[in-house]
């Protein structure tokens, strides 16, 4: 065998030995009950056409590869912003085991959650035990400052009521009468992680701000002159916050960044442990209500919290990921206006160099033609900046938009002649998207980790902007907002056209005619 204790291979090199190639020829051969190549060919060729789209866009009752995660993952997402929480799900085990997973896998940090571990006894007799169980033990052995509880399928499915679980937990002692214990309810099969973010976030205010909970009294608001800031289901939350903070301090604002957890994915290693690092504190929670004016970076994750906002006597304003110069400008101008303060001189010469570094490129981005998918908010901030750089957005799909965003996505592209040929597709999913790239090809793919697969299948370059972002490192650490953000966008963008055009020319003699070194 090719691997041995003198020699240790990676998989990389393992399985390309000719003992494992043919080993995987006979499992083939012997047991996959495959086809005729020459049929799997022409079936391949097939799924490439327009018949087969429309085939494709028929289908009602089967999705493929959905670019959306469930609710209770945007749940998490809001628990571990806040000092001293441990998010807790109602439900099974393994699905708690995917939310971790999946947040460590894409931050490279450990991500803190617990379950209540229902299993089938509690799916027919509910899970009033578990929660009781549960908040106990999570109380006693992780020693949180609040525990803040989601739900499941499991539990959605069966009805088990939040409220009066955690009121019943209290009276048997789980946690003292007054620990502070904000619930939401996310059934995870409607909606997406940005519902979850939008249901949990609004379960918190309420909790700090209404006493739903009984946990708390109903604050009465005094306005303090401060903004609240909500970031939304965000990949890039680490690098973001800090952005929005640099911002907001160059800019003499009072603010209250309301789910913070730009600290607790980016902990440092120095040999200490932080299971709980930095978030909103408890304080700053309940204080939030006082505040002037909430705004919300991304309008689509924050359609029920912002209304309920709004019900405080706050003035509300909802952006939709701001990356473009335009749209930095506007959240710039919105901040100044609430807050009563000029717009630094500083962050002028910020916009000066994002303008440009725009036209120092814009030869190399000017009309190539980009298909984009990810959340709603995400999308609109991405297709808005490549209208901004003559690029031409081709197809634009969010799996978790709505016919909401449909229209307010086509508004901005027909502002621009850049965007007059662009289609967008709601509710559909990376197989939709598959035969669009076929049908409809485009020069780049921007999206997460999951396109390398249409990258593969149809030769479109992937450039990795969203969530989730596996195979890459470190891209959540950098901001995607703001002009600083901006910048880092169309460098990323760039580097793919660059790296796209090198591999294109480098063929010896043959088509390095445009193999250049200065770009």
């Amino acid at each position: 065998m090719a691997q041995n204790a003198d020699n240790v291979l990676d998989h990389f090199d393992l399985f390309r030995g000719p003992e494992y190639q043919e080993m995987l020829a006979n499992k083939k051969a012997k047991f996959e009950q495959g086809h005729d190549p020459a049929e799997v060919e022409r079936v391949r060729e097939w799924l490439k056409t327009e018949e087969y789209q429309k085939l494709n866009f028929a289908r009602e009752a089967l999705t493929v590869n959905p670019a959306k995660a469930c609710q209770p993952l945007g749940a998490v997402f809001v628990a571990v912003g806040f000092n001293g929480a441990i998010p807790f799900v109602h439900g099974s085990q393994g699905c708690v085991a995917y939310y971790r997973s999946h947040f460590s896998r894409h931050f490279k940090e450990p991500t803190s959650c617990v379950s209540s571990s229902m299993t089938e006894d509690a799916a027919v007799f509910g899970g009033l035990n578990n929660m009781i169980d549960g908040l106990a033990n999570t109380y006693n052995m992780y020693k949180p400052k609040m525990i803040v509880v989601s739900t499941t399928c499991m539990a959605e499915v069966i009805g088990d009521d939040l409220n009066a679980f955690i009121k019943t937990a209290k009276e048997k002692g789980s946690v003292p009468a007054d620990f502070d214990v904000p619930f939401s309810h996310t059934p995870a099969f409607v909606g997406s992680h940005i519902t979850g973010y939008d249901n949990a976030m609004k379960g918190m205010l309420e909790h700090f701000w209404d006493g739903k909970s009984g946990t708390v009294e109903k604050i009465t608001p005094v306005k303090n002159g401060s903004i609240n800031f909500l970031g939304g289901f965000d990949g890039y939350t680490v690098g973001n916050l800090r952005e929005i903070k640099r911002i907001f301090n160059e800019m003499g604002v009072k603010y209250t960044i309301v789910g913070d957890n730009s600290d607790v994915w980016d902990t440092p290693t120095d040999g200490e442990f932080r299971m709980y690092d930095g978030g909103t504190t408890i304080e700053e929670a309940t204080n939030a209500v006082h505040a002037s004016a909430t705004i919300s970076m991304q309008e689509y994750c924050t359609e029920k919290t912002l209304p309920f906002v709004a019900e405080h006597g706050q003035d509300v304003f909802a952006f939709n990921h701001p990356i473009s110069v335009k749209a930095t400008d506007k959240f710039l101008m919105t901040v100044a206006k609430i807050a009563g303060v000029e717009i630094p001189a500083s962050l002028e010469k910020e916009r000066g160099r994002l303008v440009d570094a725009i036209a120092d490129s814009a030869a190399h981005i000017h009309g190539k033609k980009f298909a984009i998918y990810g959340d709603p908010d995400l999308c609109y901030g991405l297709a808005e900046f490549l209208l901004e750089l003559g690029a031409e957005p081709t197809t634009i799909l969010s799996t978790n938009g709505n016919k909401r965003w449909e229209e307010k996505m086509k508004a901005l592209l027909a502002s621009s002649p850049f965007g007059k040929d662009c289609e967008v597709y709601s509710q559909k999913d990376l197989w939709h998207l598959r035969s669009l790239l076929f049908t409809r090809p485009v020069d780049f793919l921007i999206g997460n980790t999951y396109g390398k697969y249409l990258e593969r299948d149809t030769n479109t370059p992937l450039i990795r902007i969203g969530f989730p972002i596996f195979d890459r490192h470190h891209k959540h650490r950098y901001p995607v907002w703001g002009y600083q953000g901006g910048l880092n966008v169309l460098v990323t963008i760039l580097d793919k056209i660059f790296d796209t055009m090198d591999a294109n020319t480098i063929i010896a003699g043959k088509t390095d005619y445009s193999f250049d070194i200065i770009r």
